[in-house]
């Protein structure tokens, strides 16, 4: 018998569940809104009341980096999120029913942030690393090459890693 069992478990193990848990939370507070299955936004629902009050308080703001590991969308929540939603204690998003999914029939649902209309999208960045030889930092992108430019008879793909260099100054800070 499951009495007072607290939580859904979704078909997955802790580890699964937790990394859709900070998935769908990562993408909310990016986006504003994300559409998802409806059994997957009542779970996730008391994860972002608890997040963003969290994120309220200014003697608990450290704890954040264990839900959200960006620095961008942690000082987002701090800076713009928290402050529109601080008159109100809890229920903090909104959930819409936009129909049923076409492959399995279940329910799906738009989850929005109350007060979301100013949100824009956080814009991804590059992935940069910096040489600790000098103050350069290395940006690395992978291009795979076509068919009739590789060599060898197999019908293997080959990656070749481009590297460019950019000069920085040292006072700059990286992430």
């Amino acid at each position: 018998m499951r009495h007072n069992v607290y939580g859904k478990k979704l078909g997955r193990n802790k580890n699964e569940r937790t990394a859709l848990f900070k998935s769908l939370v990562r993408s909310l507070f990016s986006y504003g809104t994300i559409e998802t299955s409806e059994s997957k936004a009542k779970a996730v629902k008391g994860l972002v009341d608890k997040i963003i009050n969290l994120a309220k308080n200014k003697s608990t703001q450290h704890l954040l980096q264990s839900y959200l590991v960006n620095r961008d969308l942690q000082q987002r929540l701090i800076k713009e999120i928290a402050p529109k939603l601080s008159d109100r204690i809890s229920g903090y998003t909104t959930m819409l029913r936009i129909g049923t999914r076409a492959g399995d029939r279940s329910t799906m649902v738009r989850v929005s942030l109350i007060h979301n209309e100013q949100l824009k999208p956080i814009e991804k960045k590059e992935l940069r690393i910096k040489n600790r030889e000098s103050s350069e930092k290395i940006v690395r992108t992978e291009v795979k090459k076509t068919v009739s430019e590789k060599k060898g008879r197999t019908g293997q793909s080959v990656r070749k890693t481009h590297v460019t260099k950019k000069r920085t100054s040292r006072l700059s800070k990286t992430k």
